[in-house]
C-alpha cells in the first residue's frame, strides 16, 4: 500500500513517507516534477521509512535509468500495451546479463563505494511495475505477462476508461471487466495486481472491495487530493457552523 505525489515539495514527501505506508511514488507523468527535484525527495521519502518509486512519464530507458541511478526501488511506466513494450521496461531497470541499464556512479551507488552492492542487488531487488491502461493492453495481457522480470500490474482506470470510449466511468461493466481480466492474469501469473484508488471520500469503501478481491499493490490517493478533501471537509464544517445567513465566505 502506498502514497502518491505530485507536489516536488520535501515537506509533503516526509509527511507522506511517515504515514506508514509501504512506499511513495513521486508521479513525474502527470506533474511539473523533473528529475532534479526527483533526487531532491529520494532522501525525504528513505529518512521517513518509506521505499521511493517513480512513475516515468514514458517507456524510456535514458529516464528510467537516471530515476534508478538516484535511488529508486523501482519504476511503474506507463501505458505498456504489448509484450515487446513490457521487455523493454524490464531491460531498462535490470543491469546486464538479465537487461541493458547502463552503468554509472550515482546517488544509488553511494557516489561510486557502494556500486559493488548496489550492482549485485539491484537484479533481484529493484522493481518493475507495468500500467495496463489501454483496451490494447488487456487483449494483450497474457502476452505481457509472460516477460520476466514483471513485479506488478498497475490498472489506470481513467486512461482504461478512456481507451474503451467510456471516459471517466470507472463502475461501468465493461471498465470493470476489463480490470478484472488484468486482475485475474496477474494473480494467475504470481504478479502483484495493482490499482489507484483516486478519490479520498471512497477510499476506505474501496480499499476493503480490492484487497478482498486480490489487489496487492495499491495506490491511496495523492497529496493533493488528500489536502483537497481534507480542507474541504473542515470548510464544510465552518459553513455548517456559521448557519444559512452567513456569507457565502
Amino acid at each position: 500500500m502506498g502514497g502518491w505525489l505530485t507536489m516536488a515539495h520535501v515537506s509533503v514527501a516526509e509527511i507522506v513517507a511517515a504515514s506508514g505506508l509501504d512506499w511513495v511514488v513521486v508521479d513525474m507523468e502527470h506533474t511539473a516534477i523533473d528529475l532534479g527535484e526527483v533526487l531532491r525527495l529520494m532522501p525525504a521519502i528513505e529518512a521517513a521509512g518509506s521505499a521511493p518509486l517513480v512513475r516515468v512519464p514514458r517507456n524510456d530507458a535514458s529516464l528510467i535509468k537516471a530515476v534508478m541511478d538516484q535511488g529508486a526501488a523501482g519504476v511503474l511506466v506507463p501505458d505498456i500495451r504489448t509484450p515487446d513494450e513490457a521487455a523493454r521496461a524490464v531491460a531498462a531497470v535490470k543491469y546486464p546479463p538479465l537487461g541493458t541499464r547502463g552503468v554509472g556512479l550515482a546517488r544509488a551507488h553511494g557516489y561510486g563505494p557502494r556500486f559493488d552492492d548496489t550492482f549485485r542487488r539491484n537484479n533481484d531487488e529493484s522493481i518493475v511495475v507495468v500500467q495496463l491502461e489501454h483496451r490494447d493492453a488487456v487483449a494483450a495481457v497474457g502476452g505481457i505477462l509472460a516477460v520476466p522480470g514483471i513485479d506488478a500490474t498497475f490498472i489506470g482506470p481513467y486512461d482504461l476508461s478512456a481507451s474503451m470510449g467510456l471516459a471517466g466511468q470507472l463502475e461501468h461493466p465493461d471498465v470493470l471487466a476489463a480490470g478484472r481480466a488484468i486482475l485475474d492474469e496477474s494473480l494467475r501469473r504470481g504478479i502483484a495486481p495493482g490499482i489507484h484508488l483516486i478519490h479520498p471520500a471512497r477510499i476506505p469503501e474501496q480499499l476493503r472491495r480490492s484487497v478482498a478481491e486480490g489487489f496487492r499493490f495499491i495506490a491511496l490517493g495523492s497529496d493533493a487530493l488528500v489536502l483537497g478533501h481534507g480542507y474541504r471537509g473542515l470548510a464544510d464544517l465552518v459553513r455548517e457552523l456559521r448557519g444559512p445567513s452567513a456569507p457565502g465566505r
